[in-house]
């Protein structure tokens, strides 16, 4: 799975301590979405679907 430089910077604003975790659910959400990049808007989707 690819991130943009962009969205690897939003993932590192969660605590340290749950970022793998974060990281297997967002990549999960956008896998399950066919797509293999991780962009901005993808980890805002993602992350608005967990919260």
């Amino acid at each position: 799975m690819e991130w943009t430089t962009e969205a690897e910077a939003k993932l590192k604003e969660i605590p340290f301590f749950v970022r793998p975790a974060a990281r297997k659910k967002i990549e999960k959400f956008v896998a399950d979405k066919g797509e293999n990049l991780i962009t901005v808007e993808l980890y805002l989707e993602a992350k608005a679907k967990f919260n």
